[in-house]
């Protein structure tokens, strides 16, 4: 499969740390390229740098009463115990000795994680600036950078909006390494690769790519890592920035990367052959490509028995094309076709609505958009109140516009019964699609009848078909139509029937397992 792309060769190949720099050039700072022999030269320059920036010390010492040096690191980001114990302590204590054995005494004998030598100043800010410390000797034209970043950080707990009834507990938090080491415990094999750049002319946000080399197609990984470096922008602050700058259709409603709290999903992701894409301060993991088969799909259909998957998989299906076409379809019958309502239940609408002032539209847009308010400051407000506040309001405000006749009851069933539809969606962000959707299909049928819903919806279909996400076919599976794949769309088919992987692309290994695991009696029979 071939993925298209409009980038320009130069921005494939543009240095990560060039824009980076710029800012610094713009505020008048240009850093030498490399170190001096002359430490206070050295130490002249980084103090330019980080003028007004009182948690960034530097700390003078002699290695042994002897030799110069300065320690700069910044407080709260390095761990200040470690460096007096581990760093300090032994070279204040120990021999005065000339500058390339204190680099020897420093990468071999100090209690120190790692350490790596630094030729200029900007691999210096940079590593800096992720808590590691940076060691100036005097007359040794290098520093050298010493890993002792610590730094207060969320505990790994249950992702608040992704629970199950079955499966881990675990959730990704804000820190890149934890993410990275909960992907690592659940794929162990060296395949499993990572490749990060940074992102953010001032964040200098860690970005990585996380797929696997026997699994994902090479095209696919060359397109996410392209995409991702012709971003030049002042910050990234979550991996949601990172989604609108690298998804294939940004006006599109329909999210074509799923964006998962849980390392399971990510890792389940990742043995489809599709690639994962996280960021340093987001506990969301981006993945891609997806279709919206996929986006309908829940972690907790694959740990249940398959036919209870299969079931729950065409309830929450069914529900989705609730919670976009209810509404719509109520209002195109009560105003254009009430010959298709049963005589009992139109009388017994009609019964309801003989006091109600607003037209079937005027109707369905109020109580949407007061539903869509109380969803809204339900998730502003506090945990404590939320709750309370969206259903003592919803309570409240529907049975008192009811009482006072600019509601009917059974809009207010049918808006309740959207709104519950809504929330049966395993992703926020495709919820968020068909809320989007469910206005203007509203508005067609106000207008046009069961006539302006039919052609809402063929518009909807035809976007569906022309959108890509990755160079993916969104509705991959069924268009274009893929037999083998029916049994993970149609169906959540027994685990050992699932023979191959999705259709994305040309990855090297389409198998994942082989034929004949179906399980049955050791003697033979099943």
């Amino acid at each position: 499969m071939r993925f298209r792309t409009r980038l320009r060769t130069h921005m494939a190949a543009r240095d990560p740390w060039h824009s980076a720099q710029m800012h610094l050039r713009g505020a008048g700072i240009r850093l030498p390229e490399r170190f001096g022999p002359a430490l206070q030269d050295n130490v002249r320059e980084l103090r330019a740098v980080y003028a007004d920036c009182p948690d960034v010390i530097f700390r003078p010492f002699a290695v042994g009463g002897g030799t110069e040096a300065v320690l700069v690191y910044i407080d709260g980001l390095s761990d200040t115990e470690g460096l007096n114990e581990n760093v300090l302590t032994p070279l204040m204590a120990g021999k005065s000795e000339e500058a390339r054995a204190v680099k020897e005494l420093v990468e071999k004998r100090l209690a120190v994680s790692g350490t790596k030598g630094a030729q200029g100043f900007a691999e210096a800010v940079g590593a800096i600036a992720e808590g590691n410390a940076l060691l100036l000797i005097d007359r040794l034209e290098e520093g050298i950078l010493l890993s002792v970043s610590k730094f207060e950080k969320r505990a790994i707990q249950e992702p608040s909006a992704e629970s199950v009834v079955r499966g881990p507990r675990e959730g990704f938090t804000e820190t890149m390494k934890d993410n990275l080491s909960l992907l690592r415990r659940r794929i162990r094999s060296p395949l499993m690769k990572f490749q990060t750049l940074k992102i953010g002319r001032y964040t200098q946000t860690e970005v990585a790519v996380a797929y696997i080399q026997d699994l994902a197609d090479p095209e696919l990984i060359e397109e996410v890592k392209r995409r991702l470096a012709r971003i030049d922008v002042d910050g990234v602050l979550d991996s949601g920035n990172i989604e609108e700058y690298i998804e294939d259709m940004s006006f599109s409603p329909f999210p074509q990367i799923v964006s998962t709290e849980r390392p399971d999903v990510a890792a389940s992701g990742l043995l489809e052959g599709r690639a994962v894409v996280l960021a340093e301060g987001s506990p969301f993991a981006l993945i891609a490509p997806v279709t919206l088969f996929s986006l309908a799909q829940a972690s907790e259909d694959y740990y249940e028995r398959f036919m209870l998957g299969t079931m729950i998989r065409w309830m929450r299906i069914f529900l989705m094309a609730i919670s976009l076409m209810l509404p719509s379809i109520y209002v195109a019958l009560l105003a254009f076709h009430q010959e298709m309502i049963p005589t009992r239940l139109l009388i017994s609408i009609s019964a309801s609505r003989e006091q109600i002032p607003f037209p079937a539209l005027v109707e369905a847009l109020l109580m949407e958009l007061t539903f869509e308010a109380l969803r809204e400051a339900g998730i502003r407000l506090p945990k404590q109140v939320g709750s309370a506040v969206s259903i003592v309001g919803a309570l409240i405000i529907g049975d008192a516009a009811v009482s006072a006749g600019l509601v009917s009851p059974p809009m207010v069933m049918v808006v309740a019964f959207t709104g519950i539809a809504s929330f049966t969606t395993g992703r926020y962000n495709v919820s968020g699609a068909f809320r989007i959707l469910r206005f203007p299909l509203i508005l067609l049928a106000g207008t046009l009848g069961l006539l302006g819903v039919l052609w809402g919806l063929i518009l909807i279909l035809i976007h569906l078909c022309t959108l890509r996400s990755f160079g993916v076919p969104y509705l991959s599976g069924l268009a274009p139509a893929m037999r083998g794949e029916w049994k993970d769309v149609l169906i959540r088919a027994p685990i050992w029937s699932l023979n191959r992987r999705p259709k994305l692309g040309d990855g090297p290994n389409p198998v994942r397992q082989p034929r004949g695991t179906k399980p049955g009696s050791s003697e033979g029979g099943g």
